[in-house]
């Protein structure tokens, strides 16, 4: 897949199928639209193109919302898009001047200039231009002037598609990682560096890695102790992982205990894949109780990944 940041050095594109929009989550709804746009473009002898944004429209447009969360970042969604055969991502930036374009400058002069669609497959709740004001109708419209042809995606595929995910929004946020994981065709992760934390875990026992994630939009389970794969440096590794304020934290961690590792891996990223929740938070009144009850969280972690 060839990825394109920079709309001033797009290559000629020609003969393309394209299709729209911020495919958060990759999700298994996105996955059956981006099949039906490659069949399209194999149909034709032309090439599938995904164009997306980046920052994400309403981050730009709602810049002080910090309750808007994604479940993929920009760089999570490249390398979920590269594994469904999409020939060419295109990243637009996104501002506040890209989103005053008019309907007519947005078709010209992005679509057609810079992207050369013969096909374009949105569906039919597909805003764009300044104050939202292009539909599906209005792309219509050019169909003849500017040579392509603009095939809607049924209602009831989008519907499914923005119900999938406010779900896996939803489930993620509960910490019901099972269904986030079916909804998304693929298992949710995190990724960030890991920074010098308390260090108690090391004094009982369970030492963990603190996790820190870049993006602050990025979505993060619910409280509580979690199964989880960790890929670092290749590898990865089977671990129990933890979100919450444990002990006294002021401030919310998420600490990942890898099993069968001892590394000093201080300012090193990691990925963590969620697999499963196993408890709920719990405060503890001292370090005796943490010691004892991690004990049995690692019991169980262990027994999960040995039915997996």
């Amino acid at each position: 897949m060839n990825v394109y940041r920079d709309l001033a050095a797009l290559p000629n594109f020609r003969n393309t199928v394209v299709t729209i929009g911020s495919y958060d989550g990759v999700h298994s709804g996105h996955q059956t639209i981006l099949a039906q746009v490659n069949d399209l473009a194999q149909s034709i002898g032309g090439e599938s193109v995904l164009v997306t944004f980046h920052p994400h429209p309403r981050l730009v447009l709602n810049p002080d919302n910090a309750s808007i969360k994604l479940i993929t970042t920009i760089d999570e969604k490249i390398d979920l898009l590269a594994k469904y055969a999409v020939n060419h991502l295109v990243i637009a930036p996104f501002t506040k001047a890209f989103s005053r374009q008019t309907p007519d400058e947005y078709i010209q002069h992005f679509l057609v200039d810079k992207i050369h669609p013969k096909k374009i497959v949105i569906g039919y709740d597909h805003r764009f231009g300044n104050r939202r004001a292009g539909n599906i109708e209005y792309l219509r419209k050019f169909e003849q002037q500017f040579d392509y042809e603009v095939q809607e995606i049924e209602k009831q595929a989008v519907d499914d598609i923005v119900v999938s995910s406010t779900k896996i929004r939803n489930s993620i946020l509960t910490g019901d990682i099972q269904t986030a994981t079916a909804l998304l065709n693929h298992p949710f992760t995190v990724s960030g560096k890991v920074m010098r934390g308390k260090q108690i875990g090391r004094t009982i026992g369970f030492p963990t890695a603190n996790v820190a994630v870049e993006n602050p939009h990025k979505i993060i389970p619910a409280d509580g102790v979690y199964a989880a794969r960790i890929f670092y440096d290749n590898k990865t590794y089977t671990s129990m992982l933890y979100i919450g304020h444990s002990l006294d934290n002021e401030y919310k961690t998420l600490e990942v205990n890898i099993f069968d590792f001892d590394e000093n891996i201080y300012d090193k990223h990691l990925t963590v894949e969620f697999v499963a929740r196993v408890r709920g938070d719990i405060r503890f009144g001292g370090v005796e109780a943490l010691k004892t009850q991690l004990a049995e969280d690692k019991r169980n972690v262990m027994q999960l990944f040995e039915k997996k």
